[in-house]
């Protein structure tokens, strides 16, 4: 049985398809993060994002993550899945599930993946404005 999904896409993502990787009779709670593109960060307007990654170390590193919280927080099963490329406005850059017999467990989880993926993870993002544009971590 899988317990780990791990993809990055530069097609759309699925969040049916997450939910539906986790979901399990045994489990009590899935918790779920979707991140979303917002047209505003530090008062300026946004217009777009474009995600890179290194992806062989990305994927590495997000079954890392995954990995760590299967067995820190006892739960059953979880998905993470990250875009690449161009988003606009509302597009989802990044969704993650966790099922857990207990709610509890699948709540830290969740949130330990996300905070995880945000700081090990080379994903790069760069933010589009009407007036120009910047790398918002280090760059590839």
């Amino acid at each position: 049985m899988d317990t780990i999904s791990v993809k990055i896409l530069s097609e759309k993502l699925n969040l049916q398809e997450c939910y539906d990787f986790v979901e399990d009779p045994s489990c009590g709670g899935i918790a779920v993060f979707v991140g979303t593109v917002r047209n505003a960060t530090k008062n300026k307007e946004v217009t777009q994002l474009d995600f890179s990654t290194y992806k062989p170390m990305a994927i590495k590193e997000m079954k890392k993550i995954a990995n760590i919280a299967l067995t820190k927080f006892s739960v059953k099963k979880i998905a993470i899945h990250h875009a690449e490329g161009l988003l606009t406005i509302g597009d989802i850059p990044v969704i993650i599930t966790v099922s857990s017999p207990h709610r509890g467990a699948a709540f830290e989880a969740c949130q330990y993946a996300i905070d995880t993926l945000k700081e090990t993870v080379p994903i790069w993002k760069k933010e589009y404005f009407s007036d120009g544009e910047v790398w918002v971590n280090a760059h590839p």
